[in-house]
């Protein structure tokens, strides 16, 4: 009973996170799992992957659906990511786990310092370069391959810094990307599906689907300069977290 009720607190603190902020969703799911569930890195990263495709699939329609995902700079990020992740994932397997941990803080320290910084919301008018869209997509495949993570917690703020979307514009974006990032990350786990717990995977997944809808809602009554200042809070202090973990 215990197990449940955490699995479905940690699921609805998820999906408000995917909903609402477009990130942040494997950086609390796979925490959450090991530290609170119980689950080892490898099934944890497995789940994780599960429980952020099914509330990045929710939430990416309802932001679709407002207007809010731009969809050729959404799939040039996902394209281009898809081989780099993989190469970044066999890399990622001779590292030491306390290493990469503690480039996973620092990264996604950096990510909510860029995001704390002032910078003026308008509308991006100019077309999306291909290019560079690619690059920067290529580049957080990398970063996400070897990290082990969804991406959208880096997704957001570079489509926000590199692309100039507005907030709520790379909120839904960054869905699509997650959404392309897990599955294809999932195809290659088929067999560790199959282990997975999923007396506890299900109902965690149910709860971060529901609280996408309601971070999704938040969205829309939220102004998108505080949304950002929320995220990059919440990166900062699950990076300081992390960072404490890996040096102790």
């Amino acid at each position: 009973m215990t197990a449940l009720i955490l699995a479905l607190t940690a699921g609805a603190v998820i999906g408000l996170a995917l909903g609402a902020l477009g990130g942040g969703g494997s950086v609390l799911a796979v925490p959450a799992l090991i530290y609170l569930l119980g689950f080892t890195p490898v099934a944890a990263t497995t789940a994780g992957l599960v429980i952020v495709a099914l509330t990045s699939v929710t939430a990416l329609s309802g932001h679709a659906r407002d207007g809010h995902v731009r969809w050729g700079a959404g799939l040039l990020f996902a394209a281009a990511g898809i081989g780099p992740a993989m190469l970044g994932s066999a890399l990622a397997a001779n590292i030491p786990a306390a290493a990469l941990q503690a480039a996973f803080a620092l990264v996604a320290a950096g990510a909510a310092l860029r995001m704390l910084r002032p910078r003026e919301e308008k509308e991006a008018t100019r077309t999306t370069r291909p290019g560079r869209a690619a690059a920067a997509g290529a580049g957080l495949g990398a970063v996400t391959g070897v990290l082990g993570v969804g991406g959208g917690f880096l997704a957001v703020p570079a489509l926000v810094g590199i692309l100039g979307l507005r907030m709520r514009g790379a909120v839904g974006t960054s869905l699509l990307v997650i959404t392309v990032n897990s599955l294809a990350a999932l195809a290659l786990r088929g067999g560790a599906i199959t282990q997975l717990d999923w007396a506890v995977v299900a109902p965690f997944a149910g709860a971060a689907v529901l609280g996408a809808w309601d971070g999704r809602r938040l969205s829309s009554k939220v102004r998108g300069q505080t949304l950002q200042q929320i995220f990059a809070v919440a990166l900062l202090a699950v990076a300081a977290f992390m960072l404490i973990d890996a040096v102790v």
